[in-house]
């Protein structure tokens, strides 16, 4: 019997990077912008201010870090600062961490230094150790006994540990986005001072140990190591030892080796040899039995090579307790280093780029609601929220052709002028502007309304004046939250972006929780609003503005005065009248009396603690409060009160939210249901939300799967899906070969099924072979 074979073969070729043609930012920006005519300038502005956030962010974070990082670097140094090798013997003002002092388990305190051991736990002398006299403290575990001919250490002194491992553990907090820009600053603030071999590796890469040792042999030496059963595809980096086994011994020849070069950069630092240091940036998700062998090897070395840990810890300190027994910690000497908390990193931020006159561009309450939350809610990310700045910086340059305008007021004033005539009729459209329009009268509303030379000249004045209300608006808030910031229950919220939001919502002297500050202003001491005065005058003292420095020059008399004061040797003298007043009104309210007596001594008392003396202190606090809430009223308006605010403020929260909070769920039941929305196919738009025939496969799939109930039968399925694909193919219904199912359509019905169950949207069950389980409900 002949037989013949068809073979079939799929060829994938990979277009050449070199012919490629690369896309620039411009033209993505450009695509689909509104008003492609200014799309230039709005992109150049937009970019600069991107760039402006970069620069800032990257010297805020190291400013930021610079306290961590000098704790952390002071440390290193220590540790390697005599001969190279750690000792672990006592420094000057130096407190050792002890084993087991940190990482104590089970409520159990391990013997300190210089004690005896309990009996039950000592550990017997091994095959040819001299074991300990009487009296004598034996050696610990992994602690080398002292050699022939050398001195044993007195009673209270540290002997050497040659085997522990100086280890820094730094609490980063739960922020876990952020710790890539932490752990790169530490690594160059490393490499410059201290040594340049260091090694920064992640769980991912480091499922077993022979990963995990050549990740740093490979980060160390700079190459590629060879590991036995595995090929590497980076074959740009130069191949170190290939064919020979990935071990520490040859880290330590290869370091051996550096140290006799005579080439000048690897000289020693600090009259020391540098040494080797590796950090671990989610030590959570690291497999513990995998560290814990990395640790013992490691100990092995620290006397030909000198070592050193870096933990990353997200969580709590405890961590290592529960990762580490006790004989693996023991060989660690660790030292906590916190970190900044990120709400106090993400005031920084927002106080450098949101709370500030120099960076023009804004954002309204929605958006600063909808970048707070996702912060707090989510992931306490900085670097995300900065993300979302940034994103809506794009937005706003990409959506808004009148955003030229929003720049340095220099700039700003020149481009005025250059406003074409569809310009201008934007922002005759614009709300704010509207506004004001409507408070002139009819003569002044038509020049501003048919007039483009008189309207640039207004848009000239609104300029100035939207760029002068935030150099009086940022320092005032500032002012205001530095008085109500230690209320009792924070009425006006604890951190100054809640204070912010209130402001931007709405007029803030109309707020109850504002009017209950100012009640509780005017009962504080003297003690207590006289710093908080001082601090005023401290947030006002770089501000140049004229405004800003009579307000200033105003409560530094005021705090001039109330220093001035003698609370304790002046006494408020009783008013004349109204003792016997308020005497004879308490004895008509102890008998019996109507309503009308009763509100007429009620009355009368009132009146008579309203013109009682007040104390000179109890005047000046009155009248600062008084001065206070003037500022408030003249400076804390909310910015659409402001014309022409829509140029510097971004208002489309919805925007950012899908954007920087997606919801994979909901955007992937849409695309199914309709497929028109993402692909824009008209071929593919329907009518009363049903799929039409020539929609995919996996839609058609999806469409059909909703109409059924818990349990699918793959049989129905296929031919209800083979019924439409062949309505789609215009096939004839009256035809024998109509709905029937062929190998090509059983294939396509195939691989939509696999699709959904990829997705999740059903799965394969056991109560019937021949149907599939669902496992969403409630689709679109």
């Amino acid at each position: 019997m002949a037989t013949s074979s068809v073979s079939k073969g799929c060829f994938v070729f990979k277009p050449s990077a070199k012919k490629r043609k690369i896309t620039e930012t411009e033209e993505y920006f450009t695509r689909g912008c509104e008003e492609k005519d200014g799309s230039a300038l709005r992109y150049k502005l937009c970019r600069d201010l991107w760039d402006q956030v970069i620069r800032d962010t990257q010297g805020l974070q190291e400013e930021l870090s610079r306290q961590t990082l000098d704790r952390l670097l002071d440390f290193t140094k220590k540790c390697f600062s005599a001969g190279g090798h750690w000792t672990g013997q006592r420094r000057d003002g130096e407190i050792p961490s002890r084993d087991g002092e940190i990482l104590s388990r089970d409520g159990e305190i391990p013997p300190r230094d210089g004690e005896i051991p309990p009996r039950d736990g000592e550990i017997p002398p091994r095959d040819g150790e001299i074991p300990p006299r009487d009296g004598e403290i034996p050696p610990r575990d992994g602690e080398i006994p002292p050699r022939d001919g050398e001195i044993p250490p007195r009673d209270g002194e540290i002997p050497p540990r040659s085997t522990e491992i100086p280890t820094a553990a730094l609490l980063l907090g739960v922020n876990v986005p952020d710790h890539d820009m932490t752990f790169q600053s530490l690594s160059d603030l490393l490499r410059r001072r201290v040594t340049p071999y260091v090694a920064s590796v992640q769980a991912k890469e480091c499922g077993a140990l022979k990963h995990l040792l050549k990740r740093v042999l490979e980060r160390i030496m700079d190459g590629v190591v060879a590991v036995d059963g595995e090929e590497d595809d980076e074959t740009d980096a130069p191949q170190i030892g290939k064919g020979v086994q990935c071990s520490f011994g040859i880290l330590c020849e290869w370091y051996k080796a550096k140290l006799k070069s005579k080439d000048g950069s690897l000289e020693k630092r600090n009259g020391a040899n540098p040494p080797v240091v590796v950090i671990f940036k989610d030590l959570e998700a690291f497999n513990p039995k995998v560290l814990q062998d990395f640790i013992l090897i490691c100990s092995r070395y620290v006397d030909q090579m000198p070592l050193m840990f870096i933990f990353g810890i997200a969580t709590s300190p405890s961590t290592i307790q529960s990762m580490f027994p006790h004989s693996v910690s023991a060989l660690l000497c660790i030292e906590l280093i916190h970190s900044l908390s990120c709400t106090q990193h993400l005031a920084t931020v927002i106080d450098k780029f949101i709370l500030t006159a120099k960076f023009p561009f804004k954002l309204t309450s929605k958006v600063m609601q909808v970048l707070i939350s996702i912060f707090l809610y989510h992931d306490f990310s900085v670097r995300n929220f900065i993300k979302g700045v940034q994103v809506a910086l794009l937005e706003h340059f990409h959506s808004q052709p009148l955003s030229v305008l929003c720049c340095e007021k220099k700039v700003a004033l020149d481009l005025v002028a250059r406003l074409r005539p569809k310009d201008l009729e934007r922002i005759r459209q614009l709300p704010s502007f509207r506004s004001h329009v409507e408070t002139l009268n009819e003569r002044e509303r038509a020049e501003l309304m048919n007039d483009d030379a008189i309207l640039k000249t207004e848009c000239k004045k609104f300029i100035k004046s939207l760029h002068k209300y935030h150099k009086n608006y940022f320092p005032i808030l500032k002012c205001l939250h530095t008085l109500t910031s230690s209320l009792p229950r924070y009425p006006l919220g604890k951190q100054i972006r809640e204070l912010h939001l209130i402001c931007l919502e709405n007029r803030v002297w109309e707020n109850e929780d504002y009017r209950t500050a100012m009640k509780l202003l005017r009962m504080f001491s003297k003690d207590e609003l006289v710093p908080a005065l001082q601090r005023c005058v401290d947030i006002l003292e770089p501000e140049e503005s004229k405004t800003m420095m009579k307000v200033r020059i105003q409560l530094q008399e005021l705090v001039s005065k109330m220093k001035g004061l003698d609370l304790c040797a002046e006494v408020c003298p009783p008013a004349q009248d109204a003792a016997p007043i308020l005497t004879s009104s308490f004895k008509n309210l102890q008998k019996k009396t109507d309503l009308f007596h009763l509100q007429k001594a009620l009355l009368q008392m009132h009146e008579t603690r309203r013109n009682k003396q007040l104390s000179p202190y109890e005047r000046l606090r009155n009248e600062t409060v008084d001065l206070v809430e003037s500022l408030v009223r003249a400076y804390l308006a909310p910015p659409e009160s402001q014309p022409l605010n829509e140029v510097l403020y971004y208002r489309s929260s919805t925007t950012v939210r899908r954007h920087l909070n997606a919801a994979p769920r909901t955007s992937i039941q849409a695309a199914l249901s309709d497929p028109y929305f993402y692909l824009q196919n008209e071929n593919l738009r329907a009518e009363d939300g049903g799929v039409p025939n020539s929609a995919p496969d996996i839609c058609i799939a999806y469409k059909l799967h909703l109409e059924c109930g818990r349990l699918i039968n793959l049989l129905d399925w296929l031919e209800a899906y083979c019924t439409v694909v062949s309505a789609a193919e215009g096939a004839d219904p009256g035809a024998e070969d109509f709905g029937k199912v062929d190998e090509v359509r059983h294939a396509r019905f195939i691989q939509a099924v696999s699709e959904l169950e990829f997705l999740g949207f059903l799965k394969s069950t056991k109560q019937k072979t021949d149907h599939v389980a669902r496992l969403t409900w409630g689709g679109c």
